[in-house]
């Protein structure tokens, strides 16, 4: 998905530029309790696209108190972008398309901690390529069936991509993180007028 690449340097700005660390697996360590995060983090530092059409929508912490952590922040923001990437894949899934797995490449695919909340927000199996360079590998392969090497895509596909692994969801977890991502859906439409004024 096209959002992923915006929604995903959500962690990057909140790894590099706010905390000031490059230690992302160990920003990570002492995030345990999945699905029962109080704080929510809207990821749209850069305006929104998909579902929401808002360039004047904006990165919004909510939710947090006196006793808020750096881990409980940190787990937002990754939360958050899955949550986001969740409205795209509602709408695919509304639109009649049966998805049971996705695939996950690049620096998040190199966090357990993010494949398996991908894996239960999303409630699918998530796949994780050999190759971790995504983008790159898709764009070879549709200019090597646009060049008349392969015929199809899929045949392409059949050859080139293979999975290393594949993480599960756990139906106790998915179910929480479904109660978490009705509560998350229900900030943006609140917040909209919010962003039309701060604009």
């Amino acid at each position: 998905m096209g959002c992923m690449l915006s929604a995903a340097s959500c962690n990057k700005w909140w790894m590099d530029d706010i905390l000031k660390t490059k230690d992302y697996g160990g920003e990570q360590k002492g995030i345990e309790k999945l699905g029962e995060n109080h704080v929510f983090f809207l990821p749209y530092l850069m305006g929104e696209r998909s579902p929401h059409n808002d360039p004047n929508a904006r990165g919004t912490f909510i939710g947090m108190t006196m006793d808020t952590t750096r881990e409980e922040m940190t787990q937002a923001v990754l939360e958050g972008v899955a949550f986001a990437l969740r409205d795209s894949f509602e709408v695919a899934k509304s639109l009649g398309i049966k998805i049971d797995r996705t695939k996950i490449c690049g620096g998040g695919a190199k966090s357990p901690l993010w494949k398996k909340m991908i894996a239960n927000i999303f409630n699918v199996k998530v796949d994780v390529p050999v190759a971790e360079e995504g983008p790159a590998m898709g764009g070879a392969m549709l200019a090597a069936v646009a060049a008349g090497e392969f015929k199809s895509v899929e045949e392409i596909a059949g050859k080139f991509v293979k999975v290393k692994e594949t993480v599960e969801p756990d139906p106790e977890l998915a179910k929480k993180y479904d109660e978490k991502y009705k509560q998350f859906k229900a900030i943006y439409p609140a917040l909209k007028p919010v962003f039309n004024i701060i604009k």
